[in-house]
């Protein structure tokens, strides 16, 4: 297993999204958050295909905090069934690599 991944969520709304983003930086969770959007989703929910405008959440981060980053998007995350995908990152420039371990190395806010 890697030692980085990358923890991916959406949202419905761009403020929804800067609160996750925020909300898990702050707490050293993840050295940084990408917002993207508006993108459109198409899936299935409750027995129906569904199609909605939401906001994508990138956060690199230390595959040791991967669980603790996913109770606290689920804690934070106004969706019933929020999406929580973690990709290894395999390859990447050392001192990118090396600055994300010690930004996420650090006391964590107290929530």
């Amino acid at each position: 297993m890697t030692d980085y991944m990358q923890v991916t969520t959406t949202t419905e709304t761009r403020e929804q999204a800067e609160q996750i983003a925020r909300g898990i930086v702050e707490r050293r969770l993840a050295a940084c958050a990408q917002i993207i959007g508006p993108i459109t989703s198409t899936y299935w929910w409750k027995g129906r295909i569904e199609t909605s405008d939401e906001w994508v959440v990138l956060m690199k981060t230390r595959a040791a905090l991967v669980p603790q980053l996913q109770d606290t998007i689920r804690r934070l995350h106004p969706y019933e069934v929020p999406e929580i995908v973690a990709v290894p990152i395999v390859a990447g420039s050392e001192t990118y690599l090396q600055w994300l371990a010690e930004e996420t190395s650090g006391t964590p806010a107290s929530e």
